[in-house]
């Protein structure tokens, strides 16, 4: 079996890690956009409201009874909704949790 290693990029290293090549952070306008936790965080949320925003929609159509829409199809959007929150709520408790962690340890 061979193995190449591919040679080590610092600068490449560096920049993921959102410093400048000195060792400073890099400053918000030279940051990559759409690249960290932050934004994830924000997509997988508003994905999450629109989901719960769509179970709503489909909820009020089965009881205004539309028959373009199936109680089935309202069931299984009520629940993606309710497993999408379900895993929001658990990232948050996490998140929560590690931030008392932190804050707790002694320096």
């Amino acid at each position: 079996m061979n193995v190449t290693l591919k040679p080590f990029d610092f600068a490449q290293a560096v920049a993921r890690a959102g410093l400048q090549p000195n060792g400073l952070p890099v400053e918000k306008g030279e940051a990559a956009q759409g690249a960290g936790f932050q934004d994830a965080l924000k997509k997988a949320i508003s994905s999450v409201s629109e989901s719960q925003k769509e179970a709503s929609r489909l909820q009020r159509e089965v009881q205004l009874d539309n028959p373009t829409v199936s109680i089935e199809q309202t069931m299984v959007a009520m629940q993606k909704a309710q497993i999408g929150f379900q895993a929001t709520l658990q990232v948050r408790n996490r998140m929560v949790q590690a931030y008392s962690d932190i804050m707790n340890m002694q320096v």
